[in-house]
């Protein structure tokens, strides 16, 4: 039976679009080839200009969300998977602190779930584009020209949503929201290789090879060539990106495996995996979602009431270059990290008090989604337990059981945020390509889509394991 709150929403889950479910088994031809149909589309819609705005005009309030947002500014893809994300992430929070009440074992608790997700994120949509308009993200445009970009954001975001539950609902390989993730970060990082654009003011190539190469050419010293101080791509942030996909990697294979045995089959054993990112990567998406926002309100305060940075209260949220409008001061100033060797040097204060902050909010996320994802070592003890598992050497029961993960499992989830935090904020003093955060998310939705086609190669071999598997 659906709790209150599902149930206050079945009128409504009628009327939710819907991807239909596949009534037989989608091979993994079929579903390579519907995945790739859903990366065009995305990356078409990356490239479309928003129809009624011009290049170039307002601020931009989400510059620093557009990696996990996988948004580009400008064109249709403007939101990109902003409402989706932040509307499951609501409704999770809720579900795992208890707020409201879902049975995922129940069908008819997890259809309409989902149902509910999409009106959340049709809500959501409505929302950030409606903020995103009022903020000066366009500069000055008319009510007709704001009615026209607000619709054209509306209706990107439900073919988004529809897109994400038809790689989801197994026409395709991961999630929507996975590929549009890694399909941005691999833009970015091919941008920032090879961009064929140029030349730059400064006489070279944007691409960090194409103007290492032309700076040789020229002459130019070796430091010269590797490293350029006007913010644009570098080998230096090339170098940058490989180390810390390396070190991300790396972090991904620690684990401290637990041995487990099946209490009715005596000859099963296997090892339960605690990893050192026991909580993946979903500390550094919360605090970078917390400072961006705190980014974009003190953009709306200050471009309405401070503009003149006289107001001593408002400066303490944040002050601007008027010309720029980059922050200057204030706290939003030191949330948002210096991105370049020059602005390190100048101001290292700056950079170990956003290091500072990313590490204890990323300890602080941990902690908390630890609890409310359902991942404590109580939860995890309940669901061993229930699926008929037990640890040799130790008593059948709950208690011990929840007791041998408290060891492990609260320790890895507070140092894993740290770590997560740490390597991201440092990547991007560094200018990684596509920014620290990109490249652990490019790690993690890597990894995961490897593992899904190794499983979905396997079914293909041996058909009988795809009908034990379900």
């Amino acid at each position: 039976m659906p709790g209150r709150f599902l149930t206050f929403f079945k009128p409504i889950a009628t009327f939710m679009p819907e991807v239909s479910k596949s009534d037989r088994r989608v091979n993994l031809g079929e579903k390579l080839l519907w995945t790739a149909l859903v990366l065009v589309v995305y990356l078409l819609m990356s490239e479309i200009p928003l129809f009624g705005i011009t290049s170039g005009q307002g601020v931009d309030p989400f510059q620093y969300l557009r990696v996990i947002f996988a948004s580009n500014r400008g064109t249709l893809m403007e939101l990109g998977i902003g409402p989706i994300v932040t509307a499951g992430l609501i409704l999770q929070l809720l579900a795992g602190s208890g707020i409201i009440s879902v049975d995922f074992g129940n069908s008819e608790d997890r259809t309409l779930f989902t149902s509910v997700t999409k009106f959340f994120t049709i809500i959501m949509t409505v929302f950030t584009a409606t903020v995103y308009i009022i903020g000066g993200a366009y500069g000055p445009i008319t009510i007709e020209a704001a009615a026209i970009i607000f619709l054209q954001l509306i209706a990107v975001g439900l073919i988004l949503m529809l897109l994400d539950e038809l790689v989801q609902k197994g026409w395709g390989i991961g999630s929507g929201i996975s590929l549009f993730i890694i399909a941005g970060v691999a833009q970015k990082i091919w941008w920032s290789c090879l961009a064929p654009l140029g030349p730059m003011p400064d006489g070279k190539f944007l691409g960090a090879f194409l103007a290492f190469i032309q700076s040789l050419l020229n002459g130019a010293g070796l430091w010269a060539a590797l490293y350029r101080s006007e913010n644009l791509p570098d080998m230096i942030g090339f170098i940058a990106t490989v180390i810390v996909f390396i070190i991300v990697i790396y972090l991904e294979g620690i684990r401290v495996e637990i041995p487990i045995a099946h209490a009715r089959f005596r000859g099963y054993r296997a090892k339960y995996p605690v990893k050192l990112l026991y909580v993946s990567n979903i500390p550094v998406i919360l605090s970078s979602a917390l400072f961006a926002n705190i980014y974009l309100f003190s953009q709306i305060i200050w471009s309405n009431f401070n503009q003149n940075n006289q107001n001593f209260l408002l400066n303490l949220i944040g002050t601007y270059n008027a010309t720029s409008r980059e922050p200057i001061g204030g706290l939003v100033y030191y949330v948002i990290p210096p991105r370049n060797f020059n602005t390190l040097i100048t101001d290292p204060v700056r950079a170990l008090i956003y290091v500072g902050l990313m590490a204890v909010m990323g300890i602080m996320f941990a902690r908390m989604w630890l609890e409310v994802g359902g991942l404590d070592s109580g939860s995890v003890a309940k669901q061993l337990m229930d699926s008929g598992m037990h640890v040799p050497g130790f008593r059948r029961a709950y208690k011990p059981l929840q007791q041998l993960l408290n060891r492990y499992i609260p320790t890895l989830a507070l140092l894993g945020g740290l770590i997560v935090s740490i390597v991201a904020s440092l990547a991007d003093f560094f200018g990684v390509f596509g920014t620290g955060m990109g490249a652990l998310l490019a790690v993690g939705i890597l990894y995961q889509l490897y593992q899904q086609l190794a499983q979905e190669q396997m079914v293909e071999m041996y058909p009988i394991l795809g009908r034990v598997m379900g």
